[in-house]
């Protein structure tokens, strides 16, 4: 072991103890059972869904035991960081409802910071700790060395790591590693494992119960290059004496973490930490084919946070959708029952959830659906004022057309339409009832007046503006197909479909013929409300002036 001046030396001369730290981040006040949980994302890159799947779960649990969630974030590996990533989680976990208690960059809590790279001087003192009590050791080895060591383990079909004969620095006699630090030589810190010949573990996790594995059986590195200005610590450890101050109680993470849980217990004992309890999530999968895959951030749009609030669905509807892939009882219920209901690790399977969007889309629709006119405009437009300005600008300034095209065909009281799955869809579905958005109606020569002449189609809308829509006698639904069927005998097309089947020579042609010209006119796009519905909500002049236009 390193004598203990030769250790001091490797830290600056004023950095605390542990049990400083333990008086500054006290145990928390909670009542029994509460838990304390974490969402600890990396700033390497976008948010994944199985990320905000993570925090969902992990933030309802500990909201209903009365506990406290917190985000943390893990941006101790400095050559992968993303820039505005971290400011980014916080942005988006808000934007979708699950804002934590604690944590993010704005650094809201009293045991923060909950950057880890503001937490330094923290860690030092854990690995000055674990130095002094042999548990841990400087390694001199070089990236030569190691890839070499890496070469002959897989040549000799060994497991990789830094073990064994592997591990020279290991045995390394403490003056040899004295003179080599008061050189100058740079290393690194590395945990000394308490095995050389590591059997099996068994621990709890609360969605698969006992889980037995190989125990850790490698001396990982605890601290990285003394080369670096700042050298930072290992995820392994910063998250283990981070869990620990912070008084979290249950790691909820991904599976991937599964196979690292023996270190992280190795870890926490060597500190003299209890462990928190572990829940490992399933990652999210995709269907392709016959055969289900990972969900792939490179891959598959989908996989991005982003995507779904540049598509527009609710955030309500998404948290009620993540909900439902962590206990399938939720997912066929009301969208306020389902954010009102508890979240259960036993109704937790450890096989991974299909990612069904179009799934989603029915608790989108029924989302919207359930809303008051007033509040789908609200959320819409707060929805189009971020993602689609246009939109957003034609809203605001028209409130009264929104409600009205959303109302159109609807009787008083009736249930709304269900043809919103997200916002982005409303310009398509709505889009026709404002002209800003839609433009001038086709010129009397376009193909989709179905091929009629020109001078025909100008003077069908003539008569139509010049007529019913001018002089109000279109106001109700009858008046509006009743004008629709004199138009068409008065330019020798049937009054209807059944006179035209009985004497089709009779006629030019049926009755929709010349009410296409009018439903040109005055576009729609299905689904969407019947003709006279939408010439009723865009308002007569509105109708007027388009009739008008094609008319020439």
């Amino acid at each position: 072991m390193l004598d203990l001046s030769v250790i001091n030396a490797m830290f600056p001369p004023d950095l605390p103890e542990p049990a400083d730290w333990e008086r500054r981040f006290p145990a928390r006040a909670l009542p029994e059972g509460a838990e304390v949980t974490r969402f600890a994302p990396s700033p390497t890159g976008h948010l994944h869904i199985g990320g905000l799947y993570t925090a969902a779960v992990a933030r309802a649990l500990a909201h209903q035991s009365g506990g406290v969630h917190v985000l943390r974030v893990e941006d101790t590996d400095r050559s992968r960081q993303v820039a505005g990533a971290a400011e980014e989680f916080s942005r988006l976990l808000a934007a979708f409802g699950l804002a934590p208690d604690e944590g993010g960059v704005a650094d809201d809590g009293k045991w923060g910071p909950y950057l880890q790279s503001e937490r330094r001087d923290v860690y030092l003192s854990q690995v000055r700790e674990l130095l002094r009590r042999d548990r841990a050791y400087p390694c001199f080895c070089d990236k030569d060395r190691l890839a070499r060591s890496a070469e002959e383990q897989r040549a000799g079909r060994s497991p990789l790591g830094y073990y064994g004969r592997w591990a020279p620095c290991r045995t390394l006699p403490p003056e040899e590693a004295a003179r080599r630090l008061s050189a100058g030589a740079p290393y690194v810190v590395r945990f000394r494992c308490p095995y050389e010949f590591p059997g099996r573990v068994r621990f709890t996790d609360r969605i698969r119960a006992g889980v037995t594995m190989q125990d850790n059986g490698n001396d990982i590195v605890l601290l990285k290059s003394s080369q670096e200005e700042l050298p930072l610590p290992t995820y392994h450890l910063a998250h283990v004496v981070d869990d620990h101050l912070m008084r979290v109680s249950l790691v909820v993470r991904g599976e991937e973490w599964l196979s690292s849980t023996p270190v992280h217990l190795q870890l926490h004992a060597a500190l003299g930490f209890d462990p928190p309890a572990y829940a490992h999530l399933a990652p999210l999968m995709k269907a392709e084919g016959p055969s289900r895959r990972k969900l792939s951030k490179r891959k598959d749009p989908e996989a991005s946070v982003d995507y779904y609030l540049s598509a527009g669905y609710p955030p309500a509807a998404v948290q009620h959708y993540l909900r439902g892939l962590a206990n399938i009882r939720l997912m066929d219920v009301p969208t306020a029952e389902a954010l009102a209901a508890p979240v259960r690790l036993d109704g937790m399977r450890p096989s991974g959830p299909l990612l069904d969007l179009p799934k989603l889309h029915s608790l989108s629709r029924e989302f919207i659906a359930s809303l008051s006119p007033d509040e789908l405009y609200g959320q819409l437009l707060a929805w189009a004022e971020e993602y689609d300005p246009e939109l957003g600008s034609v809203l605001a300034g028209q409130r009264g057309q929104a409600l009205a095209a959303l109302a159109a065909g609807r009787p008083e009281g009736a249930p709304a339409r269900k043809d919103l799955d997200r916002w982005s869809c409303f310009r398509d579905r709505y889009g026709f009832f404002f002209a800003e958005l839609f433009g001038a109606p086709p010129a009397a020569d376009d193909d989709r007046y179905g091929g009629l002449a020109p001078e025909l189609v100008r003077r069908i809308a003539a008569d139509f503006a010049a007529g019913p829509a001018r002089e109000g006698a279109a106001a109700t639904a009858e008046a509006w197909y009743g004008a629709l069927r004199e138009l068409a005998e008065r330019h020798g097309h049937a009054p209807d479909t059944a006179s035209w089947r009985r004497d089709p020579g009779r006629w030019a042609g049926p009755p929709r013929v010349v009410a296409n010209v009018v439903r040109v006119a005055l576009p729609g796009a299905p689904p969407s409300p019947d003709q006279f519905a939408r010439g009723r909500a865009r308002g007569p002049a509105e109708v007027l002036r388009r009739l008008t236009a094609v008319a020439g």
